[in-house]
């Protein structure tokens, strides 16, 4: 599986997902700067966690007119895979690849801390290594993850299967509509979610639960 990598400025979290591609897939992903007009022959491209452009106006609104985007949504268009983390999910409601928004904490506080999910949807391209109802822990670190959408869209989520991840009852950290924690969009081909699995891949660092949302993507698309 080949993959990229978009760094947009302040990104924070793109080293840690490079680290976690090329630990599973034993090959170096191209980093791919967000002035970048086209995306090298790749098969999975992840937008990373961070404060991209310092969070200004909106967290993700700034990062979604970079020159970039245009070649992901491109990429997306044409089949290919995109994984959305943390503020990679703020970017892509932006961009509209995904419905809704992320909203301020419910609390209004920074949250950084790990948190249990439940796997909602086993059959996506991104999560068939789990067993649907399977309990994982992946970590959160964000001020502005509660997500939203109308009870029209939200139902459409839930009546197609696109609710990939759901924060476990009593864990939701942030408010999100019916502890949702990551979707898909309409062809099943990209999905985002505010927890960081690419933290979760290495026992020194606290846990494996995200290596099969890595595995998963490896086997389908090698």
């Amino acid at each position: 599986m080949k993959s990229a990598v978009v760094v947009f400025p302040a990104s924070n979290c793109d080293r840690d997902a490079a680290v976690a591609l090329q630990s599973l897939t034993g090959k170096k992903p191209h980093m791919v700067w967000h002035q970048e007009s086209h995306l090298p022959e790749v098969d999975l491209v992840v937008l990373p966690g961070g404060f991209s452009y310092g969070d200004y106006l909106r967290c993700g609104a700034m990062a979604s007119q970079s020159a970039v985007m245009r070649a992901v949504k491109a990429h997306a268009d044409k089949g290919g895979a995109v994984l959305g983390i943390c503020n990679g999910f703020q970017v892509l409601t932006e961009t509209h690849m995904l419905p809704g928004a992320l909203m301020r904490n419910a609390d209004l506080k920074f949250v950084c801390r790990p948190v249990a999910l439940e796997i909602e949807e086993t059959q996506s391209l991104f999560t068939r290594k789990y067993e649907k109802g399977q309990r994982v822990h992946f970590p959160v670190a964000h001020g502005e993850g509660n997500y939203f959408a109308d009870e029209e869209t939200l139902d459409r989520l839930e009546g197609e299967n696109r609710v990939v991840f759901r924060y476990a009852d009593g864990d939701n950290p942030n408010g999100s509509a019916r502890n949702i924690a990551g979707i898909l969009n309409e062809r099943r081909n990209v999905m985002a979610l505010m927890p960081h699995p690419e933290r979760v891949v290495d026992p020194l660092l606290g846990g494996t639960d995200g290596v099969g949302l890595f595995q998963s993507l490896i086997e389908t698309l090698s």
